[in-house]
Formats: structure tokens, sequence, C-alpha cells
């Protein structure tokens, strides 16, 4: 994982809601067992037809929008439990998702993989949307240490909430294995200490 701390992007608006893994990562293209190259296929029966030319009205398609903020509607990442999900928001070049609610399974793959769930008020989300859609140059402001999201030079933010634990791996940019191993001298300590109690 890549370390995070603060992101300051513009954003891309997908104000659809209860957008599933399937609509996210079609079933067809999770046949690869690496993570690579899962960005091209991202929304693909949205974005592309199926001679691969692109659909025109999709956001991901106007030029106007760009960003590492992906903007979407309440319930994203329902449907299906696959990881890939979070792959392809990942490959495509997304580090941050807002929405108003996660699917459970959804948020904790994202999380485990370096893609940062942010969770907002239905409220905050409109005005999100508002911002973004007025001035497609505004800049959203993630900062993780104090878990605030502000839209631009405005006094708009909102506080957001994240788990302890991988709030910290986020910032140092591991995961849980390189958590693990980093507690590899405490291990063997550990170990050390009760073999001799047992011996």
């Amino acid at each position: 994982m890549n370390k995070f701390t603060r992101l300051i992007s513009k954003a891309v608006p997908l104000e659809i809601e209860n957008i599933d893994t399937d609509q996210i990562i079609p079933a067809r293209f999770l046949k690869t067992t690496t993570r690579e190259h899962f960005g091209e296929n991202l929304f693909r029966d949205w974005r592309l037809t199926s001679n691969g030319i692109p659909i025109k009205n999709f956001i991901l398609n106007n030029s106007s929008y760009s960003g590492e903020i992906l903007l979407t509607g309440k319930n994203f990442g329902c449907g299906s439990s696959r990881e890939h999900a979070a792959w392809a928001l990942l490959d495509y070049g997304f580090r941050v998702v807002i929405s108003s609610s996660f699917a459970d399974i959804f948020k904790e793959n994202t999380l485990n993989n370096g893609l940062l769930p942010i969770e907002v008020s239905d409220k905050f989300l409109k005005d999100l949307f508002q911002a973004v859609q007025i001035n497609k140059n505004t800049l959203l402001c993630v900062d993780l240490e104090k878990q605030i999201l502000k839209i631009g030079t405005t006094n708009k933010d909102e506080s957001f909430d994240i788990d302890s634990y991988k709030k910290m791996c986020f910032l140092n940019g591991s995961d849980d294995i390189d958590f693990l191993i980093s507690l590899k001298d405490k291990i063997k300590a550990f170990e050390k200490k009760h073999s001799e109690f047992l011996s």
C-alpha cells in the first residue's frame, strides 16, 4: 500500500445509488489472478458498448471531469463480495471513494487494499455533488490525520470516521501482512518467554 496522509484533488461525480460490484467490474473480467489492468474494465457495461466504443453520456467518458476522488450515491458496492471491485477502482486511478453509505464487505475490501472509503452525511454528499457539478475544477481536500473532508476554498467541511487500526495502516502505507511482520521481534520474544515457562 502507498502512504496516505492528505489528498487534494478534483472529483468525478457518479450520482447513482445502489451501484453493485457487478457494475463496478463485471464478472466476466474476474478470470485473472493478478491485480493489473482491472481499471480497463471499470464500469465496463456503462462506459463502453459491446464493440468497445465509449458511451458519450457516461461520466467517466466526459473529459471535463477528472481526479483521484470518486463521488457516488448511497449504498455503493452492494452485491457480491468480489475484492476485484476495489482493485478496479484503484487501477483506474481513484484513491478515495465518497458516499453516504457503503456495503460492509466492499468497504472492508477497500480498506484492505489502500482505497479510502469516506462516508458522509446525505446533506454533505449533496453539497459535494452540487459543488463539483457547478464547477468541474472544484478541489476536495481529504485530511486523513485530522479526518476532515473539505470542499475547496469554502468553509464547508465534515469529519469522517475510520477504524484506528486501518487509519494507521493508511498513514504508514502498510497492510495487514506488513503490520504482522513489524511485530516479528515481539512475537519471537513472546514465544521464547512462553516456551521457557512451559518447559
